[in-house]
């Protein structure tokens, strides 16, 4: 995993014998064990690491007017009962919530209003609830559906 892997050297000896992957990709999904030795004594714990993906297809950034597929999958084994989608590009009453039973999300024509912002929360039949947010970026025009602006001579006009 080298040399994605590091420990907080420092750390050390003042105890804490963390480890840090950077960047986490799926595959490191799973069961680690950390064992310490001192003199003697052999300390041992497990962590278990989940990982969540977020997939966008095409990906970003995205060219607006092309279907857009929004995926949303993690390590967790117990059954899926849930997906919803969350876009947040103004937080607030503004904000859109979508729910399935897939994990999948579909976008069909999207417009700049679909940029910014997007969380999915993902709930197992365990109770357990994992998200994740990512940032879709929209390319094309946000401006006026009539495409004639006026502007008062001497003015500026966008």
């Amino acid at each position: 995993m080298k040399p994605r892997v590091s420990l907080q050297d420092s750390s050390l000896r003042s105890g804490n014998f963390s480890l840090r992957i950077e960047p986490v990709r799926s595959e490191d999904a799973g069961l680690y064990e950390a064992q310490v030795k001192y003199k003697t004594e052999v300390h041992s714990c497990h962590v278990e690491l989940g990982v969540i993906t977020v997939t966008i297809s095409p990906p970003n950034p995205v060219m607006g007017n092309e279907l857009v597929l929004m995926t949303c999958n993690s390590s967790h084994r117990a059954n899926l009962v849930e997906t919803c989608w969350f876009h947040d590009k103004q937080p607030g009453p503004t904000s859109r919530t979508f729910c399935f039973l897939s994990s999948a999300l579909s976008i069909f024509h999207p417009a700049m209003s679909d940029a910014g912002s997007w969380r999915c929360q993902l709930r197992y039949s365990d109770k357990e609830m994992i998200s994740a947010a990512f940032n879709l970026q929209i390319l094309g025009f946000d401006g006026p559906s009539n495409p004639v602006v006026y502007a008062a001579a001497g003015s500026a006009a966008d």
